[in-house]
């Protein structure tokens, strides 16, 4: 018995990484939630939830908008890149991912300086005359610590989560469909709507998830963009990790997060199960 436990540890090594790395860590949230400082059971961090609702609904909201931006611009951009040669394809698919070969902090550091009342944008609007004067001064465009910004480092940072996953399934996407439905009459808005959109259902719902979670959950992006000025769920739980040094509050509130992240991926799984029973082909 121990023999085939230890073969199946050795042969299945995600087992004890699972182990280590997803579910203790998931146990420790569930512990921290639900005790006090002394260890006890208790509910009062549960029941502390309720007043950050709108917290947690506009972190909902700002994921969503990122998404949705994410998913217009993503969409086409991979449809042009899965019809290009294979070694422009190649070369695309680089310029994607070249990005996210830099830091995390430096990517969104660099906007904070294209963004800022003395930055990049301000500067070329000044050059060529753009910005209202008053008083014989120079009113720059404020972009920086708004909502916009935050917004607009969501979408530059997770966009290529996006892009990878629709353009990988559209790559792979069977070519003889797209040439039946010519041969029967079909469109190029037809071919679009009823085969090539069900057949790249899987990516999209995908590259919706990979975008949506990191949204919700970050506060780095709000921190330097929003200047305080936007305040998501992830901000609230930093601040009792790293500030408050209140744990349990903390905890509590990753907790719900996590709940929000597993519906989800729930929601995504379910529809993705949908479309193979119907065969990503819509009529």
């Amino acid at each position: 018995m121990k023999n085939s436990l230890t073969r199946k540890l050795v042969d299945k090594p995600y087992i004890l990484w699972a182990a280590l790395f997803i579910v203790a860590p998931l146990l420790m949230v569930v512990y921290y939630s639900f005790t006090n400082s002394s260890g006890a059971f208790t509910l009062d961090y549960i029941k502390a939830i309720p007043q950050y609702t709108p917290v947690i609904l506009l972190s909902v909201i700002y994921g969503v908008i990122a998404t949705v931006i994410c998913l217009v611009i993503g969409y086409p951009f991979a449809y042009f890149i899965s019809k290009l040669k294979a070694n422009s394809q190649a070369m695309m698919v680089l310029l994607v991912m070249l990005p996210m070969w830099m830091n995390f902090l430096i990517r969104t550091y660099s906007w904070m300086t294209i963004l800022g009342d003395s930055g990049v944008i301000n500067s070329i609007l000044s050059a060529v005359g753009l910005l209202k004067e008053v008083d014989d001064e120079l009113v720059p465009l404020h972009m920086l610590n708004t909502s916009g910004a935050v917004i607009l480092g969501m979408v530059y940072n997770f966009l290529p989560y996006m892009i990878l996953p629709i353009y990988s399934v559209l790559t792979k996407m069977d070519v003889s469909l797209i040439e039946a439905a010519q041969d029967l009459g079909s469109g190029r808005a037809q071919i679009m709507r009823k085969v090539i959109m069900p057949l790249s259902l899987p990516g999209v719902l995908s590259g919706i998830t990979m975008v949506f979670v990191p949204c919700v959950s970050t506060f780095y992006i709000t921190q330097k963009l929003g200047g305080g000025q936007v305040v998501l769920i992830g901000d609230i739980i930093e601040t009792q990790f790293q500030q408050a040094n209140n744990y349990n509050l903390g905890a509590s509130l990753s907790l719900i997060l996590m709940v929000l992240i597993f519906a989800c991926l729930g929601i995504m799984n379910y529809l993705g199960a949908d479309d193979e029973k119907e065969g990503g082909l819509i009529v």
